[in-house]
């Protein structure tokens, strides 16, 4: 893949926004490019060499490889396998998986540390990521001490569908990537309880789905009262 391809890549990251033209085209030539079908796992270190990846296109789920439950989800023009820079041995417990056709560059993780020393925007935003991510597992932990299942599930729901959905007309529409056992994992909770409160949702006209899409209803603020 050539340079110029690979910028066109980072264009979209507001990660790189402040590098400038010649740092950008610079760290193009050191970007491996790859499209990566459905299903396919992708690795995160390669010949015992970690990497950072950064995803232009598609969506993909992190899991933990011991019990295979689902950590977070990625979707594009967000980065992946981040841990590599801040804890190697937390690194090795997440794999990744694509949920759809994806597009990824990648870059070992040495020389991204050492791209990161060098411009502090970039270090700041990488932090910035990984600290989001934090709050993510955090705010879980506080949902787990003082929210019931159902409720996780509906708050869930509706995350998910406000941060990866689209709008059509009147109503956001998100493709259905997660399994009940994915959205269980996420939820701490049963696969069972998942599919009953997707079903009191739907009943509730609070949703809709099918195989493909998961649409919410609810128009008028677009969150689902609990």
């Amino acid at each position: 893949m050539n340079t110029y391809t690979k910028y066109w890549f980072l264009e979209g990251f507001n990660l790189f926004n402040k590098l400038g033209r010649i740092t950008m085209m610079r760290m193009c030539e050191i970007l491996e490019m790859e499209n990566i079908d459905k299903g396919a796992h992708i690795e995160l270190s390669k010949e015992d060499k970690k990497n950072i990846f950064f995803l232009k296109k598609g969506t993909v789920k992190i899991i933990n490889p011991i019990n295979d439950k689902v950590k977070h989800i990625v979707k594009k023009g967000n980065i992946f396998g981040e841990l590599a820079l801040y804890n190697e041995s937390e690194e090795t417990k997440e794999q990744a998986i694509a949920l759809e056709d994806c597009i990824v560059c990648y870059i070992e993780s040495s020389r991204m540390q050492r791209i990161m020393e060098k411009h502090k925007s970039l270090k700041n935003g990488i932090l910035k990521i990984y600290g989001l991510r934090i709050k993510k597992l955090e705010r879980r932990l506080e949902d787990l001490l003082y929210k019931d299942s159902k409720t996780r599930i509906k708050e869930f729901i509706v995350d998910y569908i406000n941060e990866f959905g689209e709008q059509i007309n009147e109503t956001l529409v998100a493709k259905k990537l997660l399994t009940h056992k994915d959205i269980a994992n996420l939820t701490n909770t049963s696969r069972q309880t998942v599919s009953n409160t997707l079903s009191i949702l739907r009943k509730e006209d609070c949703i809709d789905y099918n195989t493909q899409i998961i649409t919410l209803l609810q128009k008028e603020t677009h969150t689902i009262h609990t």
